[in-house]
């Protein structure tokens, strides 16, 4: 009989383990796209103090872009670049907009705000790459880089450091010892900046935002832990912080990891009246394979749609896309694509 029971809730399990791979929609994580002041300017940034590549620069506009947006201008003009370091891509965006200003990034702005988001770059010596940023004169955030203690099993030996970009993004330098993080970064051979791990979100609590991403999405977790100490303090300047850190992954692509502040409080919300022409704005590109199915599931479970519908759209010349653009629990913006 015990024997008798065991199998049959092996058999339940792996029933609703096949059932929550089946209804995963999520098929990947393809990119991180942000909004900048000046498109030249910041594709020099990237390319010339980090290592990134561009690959095509390309327009988006017409009807189906404000609506994709939620931006109510007919002379709406997007400048996008698109641009790669190693296997992974992140796009740079300059709205041109007559009827909307966009507005900059508060200058006290910190990582327990909601509306933090950063990428975290992987480098294979954190000294030499360190040594290459101080020399570009970048905006610190971190002290120096920071190497997390041996008492927080899931982030020791790990190496970090925080600086903005000149529109003041947030960005992530992280160096991954032995046995952490994905094993391709073990084998970057002679190249100093490898590609990109993650990006990383402010968000207020984890169980509405599993609820949304594990749940609904199906996104599953990589890992988990909670970080504090002197490191942590000035790897992010919040002083007093400790903070519960989730890692999550679909089935390709780059992670995507919450940041959830136990201590210090009053980290602020995620402005509601956001618009894609704000320099905080930041979208992550999720690839679905049934895209009005998950719209239609994401309006009837009330989650807040920035876009007014699913829409077609061309990014280079003639790669035509649908899309739609959600807010989630913390007002992170997700493109949605198929």
């Amino acid at each position: 009989m015990k024997f008798f029971r065991r199998y049959i809730f092996i058999i339940l399990f792996a029933v609703g383990s096949f059932a929550q791979l089946k209804a995963q929609s999520i098929t990947g994580i393809t990119r991180v796209s942000f909004t900048v002041s000046n498109l030249d300017e910041a594709v020099e940034f990237y390319t010339e103090t980090l290592p990134f590549q561009k690959d095509t620069v390309f327009l988006l506009k017409g009807e189906n872009i404000q609506q994709l947006f939620n931006v109510q201008d007919t002379s709406l003009l997007v400048k996008v670049a698109r641009l790669r370091l190693g296997d992974e891509q992140i796009e740079l965006m300059e709205f041109q907009s007559v009827k909307i200003s966009g507005r900059k990034i508060p200058a006290d702005s910190r990582s327990n705000d909601l509306w933090f988001q950063h990428i975290a770059i992987v480098v294979s010596d954190m000294a030499k790459a360190y040594q290459q940023l101080a020399e570009n004169e970048v905006t610190h955030v971190s002290t120096s880089p920071q190497t997390l203690p041996a008492y927080l099993p899931a982030a020791a030996g790990i190496s970090a450091f925080y600086f903005r970009d000149p529109d003041g993004h947030n960005l992530e330098l992280i160096d991954f010892p032995a046995g952490k993080g994905d094993p391709k970064w073990q084998h970057g051979g002679d190249k100093l900046f490898l590609g990109i791990d993650h990006t990383a979100i402010g968000i207020e609590a984890t169980k509405p935002s599993l609820e949304f991403y594990k749940n609904t999405l199906g996104l599953n977790i990589a890992g988990a832990g909670e970080n504090y100490g002197t490191e942590q303090e000035h790897l992010n300047q919040v002083f007093g912080a400790r903070l519960k850190i989730t890692g999550l992954k679909a089935k390709s692509g780059i992670g995507l990891e919450f940041l959830d502040y136990i201590a210090p409080p009053g980290g602020r919300l995620y402005p509601n009246d956001t618009k894609a022409t704000d320099l905080w704005f930041w979208m992550t590109t999720f690839k679905v394979k049934d895209i009005q199915k998950l719209y239609a599931k994401l309006k009837a479970q009330n989650y807040l749609l920035a876009s007014n519908r699913v829409v077609e759209f061309e990014t280079l010349g003639n790669d035509a896309t649908l899309g739609f653009l959600v807010r989630d629990t913390d007002g992170h913006f997700i493109l949605f694509t198929e």
